[in-house]
């Protein structure tokens, strides 16, 4: 079978996935997977989480009241994690992907296909996840799949109905990976698209954060909408722009994962932004969120930079991207918005 069309184990069933990174959505999908009888090696980079996982069945930290399915296994040597699977999930930030990739390119499995749940770009080269992926790791783009959708990790534990997109150029790995991951709560879909995929998860996060800064502003639903239903727009003239099919921006993976991300208080992103819009620093917003920034934080800057590389405007970005690194106060920015020039929807 050619590099192109293998999918991993003999017939393109996945029967071994591990998943590298042990945080919530790391660990939903890797019970999602469990949960449809795939075996699972969850790598954890600290050892007493790996340890409590396996001990407790349940990783107390993240996900403190799911438990865990003994199909599903953890480990903090990448190594075990890594040996004999047929498909390799990549479960870290968007901003040390490449990093963490870099330390674990020479244990993957050959033909394996490997699976990003990032949504960002890349800040020092504006490349999508699935491009860093196929570089660091030196496989072909048709190797690399992307899972993206209105996914948050809380409500998937708990076993909430909810549907996603597999997106990979390869048909035939879409298809494998969506039998490993489909399950009575978690509805897979395929596609080919992996760049409007891509691009639509790394845009919703920061139109979340611009509707968290609305609420903490105290507007309400017409300006959620508004912001919702332009940030689409803006999201699908960047996609098209990078090659993306239009309809993509209309799916689960396009609308449906933005509205999620920005109406949902499970969203960093949409907390994040809420507290800058009550007027806390970025600063205060990180400690309030224990340190941990939101994605749409640093997608904002790349995103703008890749816009303007590609001639389309994303006015929604561009604000988001002034109020989170050069300081401009929430309150004139939701009016520079609202007083752009008009013209034609």
């Amino acid at each position: 079978m050619s590099e192109t069309t293998a999918s991993g184990a003999e017939g393109g069933a996945l029967r071994r996935v591990a998943v590298l990174g042990a945080g919530s959505w790391g660990t939903a999908f890797a019970k999602v997977l469990a949960d449809a009888g795939t075996e699972v090696r969850l790598w954890a980079r600290r050892s007493h989480m790996a340890e409590a996982i396996e001990r407790d069945r349940v990783n107390a930290e993240y996900l403190p009241r799911t438990p865990l399915p003994g199909g599903l296994r953890a480990t903090d040597d990448a190594a075990v994690a890594l040996h004999g699977a047929d498909a390799v999930v990549l479960a870290v930030p968007s901003q040390t992907l490449r990093e963490n990739l870099t330390g674990w390119q020479p244990l993957l499995p050959d033909g394996a296909t490997l699976v990003s749940l990032a949504k960002g770009v890349e800040l020092s080269t504006l490349k999508r996840m699935s491009q860093v992926i196929a570089e660091v790791a030196d496989v072909p783009a048709a190797r690399v799949a992307v899972v993206s959708g209105p996914n948050l990790a809380k409500e998937i534990a708990d076993e909430q109905p909810t549907a996603t997109v597999v997106a990979c150029p390869d048909h035939e790995r879409a298809v494998a990976l969506q039998r490993a991951c489909s399950t009575g709560y978690f509805r897979p879909y395929t596609n080919t698209d992996i760049v409007g995929v891509e691009v639509a998860g790394a845009c919703k996060n920061v139109i979340a954060l611009a509707c968290g800064v609305a609420s903490g502003l105290g507007y309400g639903s017409n300006t959620m909408s508004t912001l919702i239903t332009r940030g689409i727009a803006e999201t699908t003239r960047l996609g098209t722009a990078l090659g993306a099919e239009p309809m993509t921006f209309a799916g689960l993976a396009g609308m449906g994962d933005l509205v999620a991300t920005c109406v949902s208080p499970l969203s960093r992103n949409r907390t994040f932004g809420e507290r800058l819009g009550h007027g806390d620093s970025v600063a205060e917003a990180q400690r309030a969120a224990h340190g941990q920034v939101a994605e749409g934080v640093k997608s904002c800057r790349s995103l703008c930079e890749l816009a303007a590389a590609n001639g389309v405007e994303m006015p929604i970005a561009e604000v988001v991207h002034r109020v989170c690194h050069e300081g401009l106060d929430p309150v004139p920015a939701a009016a520079e918005l609202l007083g752009r020039d008009r013209k034609p929807e």
